[in-house]
């Protein structure tokens, strides 16, 4: 998946055969912000994921995949260690993650 968000729903639109309005109209945004998301000049939030999933017929978990896949890539293109950086995130998330599972087993009896 090394397409950008825009790129990757620009194509299941394309292939689909759906005109841009009409799945600007189902995600209840401007045709224009629509545009400017596949061409890359804007971002989408995550609000967007479930209307666009339904609508171009992709699992959500795709759709978030590529779309928070961008925000990291965005971050640490200029990066020369970006790849140091990526390994280091992922032990915090692992670390942040067994920490927030270990204080919801906490019990206040």
């Amino acid at each position: 998946m090394k397409k950008s968000f825009g790129e990757f729903i620009r194509e299941l639109r394309e292939k689909q055969g759906m005109p841009l309005r009409k799945v600007a109209a189902f995600v209840d945004i401007d045709s224009s912000t629509l545009s400017k998301i596949e061409r890359g000049e804007r971002f989408a939030n995550k609000e967007l994921i479930p209307a666009l999933s339904e609508i171009l017929d992709i699992s959500q978990h795709d759709l978030l995949l590529c779309l928070l896949s961008d925000t990291v890539a965005e971050s640490l293109i200029y990066e020369s260690n970006s790849d140091e950086i990526l390994k280091v995130a992922e032990e915090k998330i692992k670390y942040l993650q067994s920490k927030n599972y270990e204080q919801g087993k906490l019990s206040f009896e």
